[in-house]
């Protein structure tokens, strides 16, 4: 993909649903007793490998685009798959799904690509073995594939070495299974969506401050779901509307669960324009509308207890600070070494070939922004949000912008470079 400075970005856009939401409604409503509708399914191919898993274990899923009706058959209900359960890309289905299959009367293998092959899945085989589970890496070296024979589960109370959705979300889903409550702690806290999701499906579970805690279940009730626009999409017209003048965007119907949303407040540290309008409670998490203009942004810290809250949006937050004046310092996030890419090095690599001045360090990076960038040939490293943010870079950058691997932006946004040249005027 080839992408030149861009012209001022007017109007507004309904950007896809929620990854995370999306991919907990296949997987709370196979387990639930009914029907599940779920309306702004996000149908990019992380949340696709999540159905295709479980129509291979009996679910029917009915995907009509704008509605996905998942026709659930209880905890116990699923059935042994004939083939390896494929997750393609998907972290979230790998490591939540295992949590599932920990508890059921079969066996079972799940893998994905190459990237899946490489991501450590230690983080959640340790836990679930505390809890009874038979979980192995088939190549022995902590990673898919993983061979997983089910099991009797008993509750543990586990303190988490990771501020991670994806570790907490499997043990709670495996002590949906287990003979006792199990309470997981974490560093700092990680987006809720699991347990917001499990809470409206009729599930007993208590939360506070970074310690959750689940009790078995006997039952889950199928409901209705409406998934919020991912601000994790958002994002990217987010940064586009800051950097590139004269830009206003209207950025609609956007979740804004607050274990989610630090790259607002973020921005708004680094004096970004951006407005909440219409702020309402939704189907299950609370959303808004976004107006962003184009902003003089300066450089701030991010660390601590921010870095789960906008864990994804970080790539595009080191764009931001390389065009915001004085020195913006990420820390506290070697999780971004352990994503699709080692997001460290990539956006650090990137960045330098666009003449940014960034020091990738062991736990994030040093930007003194500023400097104007130039046109690159940009290798994506097949990172969905590494081709996104050198996109929207692109766009106040001088001379041409060639995205290797672009493609791989199907994997969350498949109408991503559509929905950005509606915006160019």
């Amino acid at each position: 993909m080839d992408i030149r400075r861009s012209k001022a970005l007017k109007g507004e856009i309904t950007i896809p649903g929620d990854k995370s939401i999306s991919h907990r409604s296949i997987m709370l409503g196979a387990i639930a007793s009914g029907v599940t509708e779920v309306h702004h399914f996000l149908q990019g191919a992380d949340c696709l490998a999540s159905i295709d898993c479980f129509r291979k274990m009996g679910i029917i899923i009915e995907n009509e685009l704008d509605i996905v009706r998942i026709h659930g058959q209880g905890l116990h209900g699923l059935r042994e798959p004939e083939t390896v359960l494929y997750t393609g890309n998907s972290g979230t289905t790998t490591r939540l799904i295992s949590g599932i299959l920990a508890a059921q009367n079969f066996e079972s293998i799940l893998t994905g690509d190459e990237s899946i092959e490489r991501r450590p899945m230690t983080r959640i085989m340790i836990p679930l073995k505390q809890m009874g589970a038979h979980i192995e890496s088939i190549k022995q070296n902590g990673c898919a594939p993983l061979h997983i024979k089910g099991s009797p589960l008993s509750g543990i109370n586990y303190n988490s070495p990771v501020a991670s959705a994806q570790v907490k979300s499997c043990l709670l889903l495996a002590g949906l299974y287990a003979d006792s409550p199990t309470s997981i702690t974490e560093p700092y806290l990680s987006r809720n969506h699991t347990e917001l999701m499990m809470k409206s499906f009729g599930v007993k579970i208590e939360s506070a401050d970074t310690l959750v805690t689940i009790q078995p279940a006997n039952q889950l009730s199928a409901r209705k779901i409406v998934v919020p626009g991912d601000i994790s999409s958002a994002a990217y017209f987010i940064a586009a509307a800051l950097i590139v003048p004269g830009s206003e965007v209207l950025i609609k119907n956007v979740g804004i669960n607050p274990t989610r949303s630090g790259l607002l407040d973020v921005c708004q540290d680094m004096e970004g324009d951006i407005t909440l309008e219409n702020i309402r409670q939704g189907n299950v998490e609370p959303v808004a509308d976004i107006l962003v203009r184009s902003s003089l942004l300066h450089g701030i810290v991010i660390e601590g207890a921010m870095i789960p809250r906008l864990i994804d949006e970080l790539p595009v937050i080191a764009i931001l600070a390389s065009f915001a004046n004085g020195e913006t310092i990420i820390k506290d996030a070697k999780e971004l070494m352990v994503k699709e890419s080692n997001r460290i090095d990539t956006v650090s690599d990137n960045l330098t070939l666009m003449g940014a001045d960034i020091t990738p360090t062991e736990d994030g990076m040093i930007i003194k922004g500023g400097k104007p960038l130039n046109g690159a040939v940009i290798d994506s490293k097949a990172d969905h949000r590494i081709a996104m943010s050198f996109a929207i870079a692109a766009l106040n950058s001088d001379g041409l912008t060639t995205i290797n691997g672009s493609e791989c932006i199907d994997i969350s946004y498949p109408t991503f470079f559509r929905d950005l040249s509606e915006l160019i005027r």
